[in-house]
């Protein structure tokens, strides 16, 4: 479920006309229409003819069916009672249009005066009042083992998120939780201890390529036959197969204790055991670490809580649990039942405990969720995870709450836990993405190659254009590098995060059409503009001019920024960073119609110095959304 962050009571929530009319005809269809005692959106739409107005109300139709009158005697009451102050043209009967529509016209001094208050450091986005403590699980990657593509989406929308909320005012604190404990960590220690031992590998010098490998040698050697030797037994396929298999079942066993003695050791912090995974864990997080900082992703150690650091907390939680009966015993193993509507009715109970005394997931899930309620206060967790772990977000929340656990003792109110779920990276095959060989491709491995391609697309691109700006190979390979960055995290953010989406390199490498490279380059163009006014004698004088807004692409583009405060916060309530991808993309484009109707530069005093600070603002607004989407920006390319 989603929770609204509070806003202040600040006039950026009525800077967007479409919100203050939509707000201003709701009063006026209540007045007008008293016998209507619902609230009743007044469907104002963008004009799709702009000779005709720049809004319009289509509320009419509906309203004459509930009221038994004609669309026309409705539209004639609202235009006689609604109170549109200066905001617009005043309305008259040649207002109306066809059957009942209400064509609307914003005024340009009107349209003028609400970008100068939206031109402002804060945009518009005042802090929120009163400020949440929202916890952001933004990553789950497990130790001896190279990120891949399945670790791309967690980090790019959790960490957009976590910048929106940090960006409207509220405490935000990220969540790396790292698998790092438990039997598969527990089999490759024993194999890197052996190998260490063995003088085949450098604890001082080791990779997590070295580790990668390890570790699913650890796996395979601890995979006992069982069921091949069953396929013996059953057709007979004589003793010299029984003893093979029977051979491969010993062997695994014997890794398999293996595997669990030097477990035991862990959680007993063996000295020599443990100082082995210390170094398994440095190296693995140093990687990650870096993976995450190419990616502009805000990620750092002190951001990471492996599932170690709940290890000692998990039999007192199933103690506690069992002891006040929120969970019950059922066919040796514990379970916490959900049917019950407050708990989310989930009719799959919550297992915390197995029949062998093991833990789950969900155990741990259940202790980190008790650690951000009530030891780091949060009042809203937000875990971008992926889709397929819905249902048992559901039971660990649900379970949380009956447990109290969930309960924020400085608010006295239960946490809100959202899930941002997400799809996954397809391939041009319409499966999973991966490398010709039918392994995950490595993360690092492609984000280098996106750089790579961007480029040959970056060289490509500027001898396209003929431009006359040169640069250094080192200039090159930063445009690169951002372009590149800003291409695969724009083209995972532009789409709704619920869905699955294709991964492609010439699709989101593109200087055209709703890409990451197509927002950089418009960015850039307002900053070319504003360069070349300084570089021309014309100074910043146009600083303490009212923003343009009297021609058609200049209302547009106006119209399009003062919806900028809105769609952050729409962001925020949704958990849809497509949103604020769309509206830069949509605003880009009104930029671009701008650009080219409304010479800047070529125009004249009041004119260019109008054209310029709207220049300026659109630059702003398009750089702050780039921030807040993680993508980094630049001042040329």
């Amino acid at each position: 479920m989603n929770a609204p962050l509070p806003h202040s009571s600040n006039t950026a929530a009525i800077q967007d006309p479409l919100i203050l009319l939509t707000q201003r005809f709701q009063t006026a269809i209540a007045a007008a229409f008293p016998q209507i005692t619902d609230s009743v959106d007044p469907l104002i739409k963008p004009c799709n003819q702009p000779e005709m107005g720049d809004f319009q109300c289509n509320a009419a139709m509906s309203l004459a069916k509930r009221i038994g009158t004609t669309p026309r005697d409705v539209a004639n009451k609202l235009v006689a009672t609604v109170d549109l102050g200066s905001l617009c043209e005043p309305l008259t009967a040649k207002s109306i249009a066809g059957p009942g529509f209400i064509n609307i016209r914003v005024r340009p001094d009107a349209l003028s005066e609400s970008l100068a208050s939206l031109d402002t450091p804060h945009l518009g986005l005042e802090p929120a009042a009163p400020p949440m403590t929202i916890i952001v699980d933004l990553m789950g990657v497990n130790l001896a083992k190279q990120m891949h593509v399945g670790h791309l989406r967690s980090p790019i929308i959790g960490d957009a998120l976590a910048k929106v909320f940090e960006r409207l005012g509220h405490t935000v604190i990220r969540q790396n939780h790292v698998g790092d404990w438990g039997l598969p960590i527990a089999m490759v220690t024993a194999r890197i201890m052996k190998l260490a031992a063995a003088g085949q590998i450098n604890l001082n010098t080791l990779t997590l390529d070295q580790l990668d490998e390890a570790y699913k040698a650890a796996q395979f050697e601890c995979q006992r036959e069982a069921g091949s030797m069953e396929l013996v037994r059953k057709y007979g396929l004589g003793p010299k197969a029984e003893a093979e298999c029977a051979a491969q079942v010993d062997a695994a066993t014997e890794k398999f204790l293996e595997a669990r003695a030097t477990l035991i050791k862990l959680q007993a912090k063996d000295p020599a055991t443990y100082a082995v995974w210390q170094i398994i864990q440095k190296v693995t997080m140093e990687v990650c670490l870096a993976v995450c900082k190419r990616l502009h992703v805000n990620v750092t150690d002190t951001d990471s809580a492996g599932e170690s650091s709940y290890a000692d907390e998990l039999p007192e939680i199933v103690a506690d649990l069992e002891r006040r009966g929120v969970a019950e015993k059922s066919e040796g193993a514990l379970v916490v039942r959900l049917d019950e509507p407050q708990y989310g009715g989930i009719k799959e109970p919550c297992l915390v405990r197995k029949t062998d005394g093991g833990f789950l997931y969900a155990t741990t899930d259940i202790a980190g969720i008790r650690r951000r309620v009530q030891k780091l206060h949060g009042d809203r967790l937000v875990y971008a995870i992926d889709a397929r772990q819905s249902l048992q977000m559901r039971q660990v929340y649900g379970a949380s709450k009956k447990a109290g656990y969930a309960r924020n003792s400085i608010t006295g109110n239960d946490a809100v836990m959202e899930h941002a779920a997400f799809g996954s990276v397809l391939g041009d095959d319409g499966r999973p993405f991966r490398s010709r060989g039918g392994e995950s491709v490595r993360l690092s491995d492609l984000l280098e190659e996106t750089v790579n391609r961007a480029n040959a697309a970056v060289h490509a691109n500027a001898e396209k254009r003929s431009t006359k700006v040169t640069f250094t190979d080192e200039e090159f390979r930063e445009i690169a590098e951002a372009v590149g960055i800003a291409a695969i995290k724009y083209a995972d953010l532009s789409n709704d995060r619920t869905r699955d989406y294709i991964f492609s390199f010439d699709r989101m490498l593109s200087f055209e059409g709703n890409t990451g490279p197509y927002l950089l380059y418009a960015l850039v163009r307002t900053k070319n503009i504003l360069r070349k006014a300084i570089e021309q004698g014309k100074g910043d004088t146009w600083k303490s001019s009212p923003p343009a807004a009297s021609q058609p692409a200049e209302k547009a583009l106006a119209l399009a920024l003062l919806r900028y405060p809105a769609t952050i916060r729409s962001v925020a309530d949704s958990l849809e960073p497509h949103r604020l991808v769309q509206y830069l993309f949509e605003l880009s484009g009104a930029f671009s119609t701008f650009y080219d109707q409304c010479p800047v530069l070529q125009s004249e005093g009041e004119i260019r110095n109008g054209r310029l600070r709207l220049t300026a603002l659109t630059g702003c607004v398009i750089e702050d959304g780039l921030n807040m989407l993680g993508i980094p920006t630049l001042e040329r390319m």
